[in-house]
């Protein structure tokens, strides 16, 4: 299908949502629908081709997997499409916090002073060239020294600072990812961290106040985002995902991925029961041709290939967020969401790793979602049409002052921590 671009947004007031992710691809359609939010008009998805860890890694592949999924989400919609709002989950992606400020001379801030201050001037910060900002949020504010202020409009002062919340990734898995949503004669007109969607799809408001760490268990990489005060501070990405269990299974049984996929789907856990030794599994072999060559095995040993991996998982999300210093802060709240963490047992095991009290978390309802996108493996599609809708002023990096870089294991915290209390 032959697509015209343009820079401008998609016509009729529609807005789509692109999840390019390791086991499957999803595009979501939707229109505002007569101020009472969103309603979703177009669904796509199937099964991911060229990506690996969140990174393309063929670009045929990818290009024709993109394709697919979004034309059959025009043809459910009945509109083509220009541009997407699409996740990120390539290139590593990092977090930081940075602050700056600038001078305001005595008057009133205004709309004007914001967008200064979020545009930044003079000295660049020190960010490695061979990195991009998907985005930058404003976490608090400063007046003259004054800390954690909301909203500084209408307020006067000398000096207006800023602390930001900066995600970057690298600039090559990001370019490779434009190109190949490009070759789809697809505009980008957002970007947004896979777990912050994620986040936006399916936490409560009191969630993000309060403090919560959300983890979002993809095929290819768990992403993780942590809010508190209604913001978000931390985020993070660790290459595991639910293709390793699926591998595992695989190594371990000696049977094709197909049907590792498909044992793992139907018979899968990560806690053990006392009837696990007596269920057994039928498992083909590989290259075995004769359908008389099947073993079977108890599915005890299913669940002791699985359980190992996940346990790892948790503990490598739980290192990182000690090692960042945001351990603590986010309190005793998180919420799984993503493919991988429907395991039956992944729930409890996480609240056992990470000692914290867990929920399965799925995309709140919004009118035309079909029950079967609304799992937890469909929240960062439906986080990107929130983030589109509800998005607030970002900034790109254009010329950033750094009043403060934190450093150490709990320098970014303190700062944090000395910004709003």
């Amino acid at each position: 299908m032959k697509r015209r671009t343009s820079p401008s947004k998609n016509r009729g007031g529609l807005i789509a949502a692109l999840d390019v992710g390791t086991t499957k691809i999803c595009c979501f359609i939707s229109r505002a629908d007569g101020g009472r939010g969103l309603r979703i008009v177009g669904i796509g998805h199937q099964v991911s081709a060229g990506v690996g860890s969140g990174s393309i890694v063929d670009m045929d592949a990818a290009e024709a997997a993109i394709r697919a999924t979004v034309e059959a989400a025009e043809q459910m919609a009945e509109e083509n499409i220009r541009g997407v709002v699409v996740n990120v989950s390539c290139g590593s992606p990092q977090s930081r916090l940075v602050a700056y400020e600038i001078s305001i001379a005595g008057h009133e801030i205004g709309d004007a002073d914001l967008r200064r201050v979020a545009d930044g001037s003079g000295e660049t910060d020190d960010m490695a060239q061979d990195r991009e900002v998907i985005h930058a949020n404003p976490v608090s504010y400063s007046i003259d020294g004054t800390r954690g202020v909301r909203d500084p409009r209408g307020m006067v002062g000398e000096r207006l600072g800023v602390n930001m919340h900066m995600v970057s990734a690298g600039a090559g898995a990001m370019r490779n990812l434009a190109t190949c949503v490009s070759r789809c004669h697809l505009e980008i007109e957002g970007r947004v961290v896979s777990s912050h969607a994620s986040a936006l799809a399916c936490l409560v408001d009191d969630e993000r106040q309060l403090g919560v760490t959300v983890v979002d268990m993809g095929g290819g990489a768990t992403t993780i985002a942590v809010f508190f005060d209604g913001e978000t501070i931390h985020t993070d990405a660790i290459p595991v995902g639910g293709t390793l269990v699926t591998k595992d299974i695989a190594r371990g049984l000696s049977t094709p991925l197909a049907d590792a996929e498909r044992i793992k789907t139907l018979y899968g856990s990560a806690s053990a029961s006392p009837s696990d030794d007596r269920e057994v599994i039928k498992v083909p072999l590989i290259g075995e041709e004769d359908e008389r060559e099947i073993q079977q095995v108890p599915r005890s040993m299913l669940v002791g290939i699985i359980r190992p991996r996940l346990e790892e998982t948790f503990e490598l999300v739980r290192a990182r967020l000690e090692v960042a210093g945001f351990d603590k802060v986010a309190g005793r709240r998180v919420v799984l969401t993503g493919g991988a963490s429907q395991l039956p047992g992944a729930r409890e095991l996480a609240g056992l790793v990470l000692d914290k009290q867990v929920r399965l978390g799925r995309p709140r309802h919004i009118e035309g979602l079909a029950e079967a996108v609304s799992g937890p493996a469909f929240a960062t599609c439906v986080g990107l049409l929130n983030h589109t809708v509800n998005n607030r002023a970002e900034t790109s990096f254009g010329a950033y002052r750094p009043v403060e870089e934190p450093n150490g294991r709990f320098g970014r915290l303190g700062h944090w921590l000395r910004e709003n209390f």
